[in-house]
């Protein structure tokens, strides 16, 4: 499994508060990246894979509603983590 347990509380140390604070934005941002890369690459192999794909497009279509909210709560959390995670290139 590509995504165990000990990845995701990685993931939400490094760009979240906390370990355990799996629900702030940043946290959720990085663990949708995380995901989406790995989808594209699985697709990358498996052009034929469509339910990958869907599921792929609902990860992307997640990660832009969560930009989208952090961009009209707080800029600058939203463009951190824009840097952080290279995005928007």
């Amino acid at each position: 499994m590509y995504l165990t347990t000990e990845k995701k509380q990685e993931i939400f140390a490094k760009h979240g508060k906390s370990a355990q604070d799996t629900g702030s934005a940043e946290g959720q941002i990085a663990l949708f990246t995380f995901r989406i890369n790995h989808l594209s690459a699985h697709l990358k192999g498996n052009h034929k894979d469509f339910n990958t794909e869907k599921s792929l497009v609902k990860l992307v279509g997640k990660r832009k509603r969560l930009l989208d909210y952090l961009k009209n709560k707080d800029i600058a959390r939203y463009r951190a983590i824009i840097a952080e995670l290279g995005l928007r290139k």
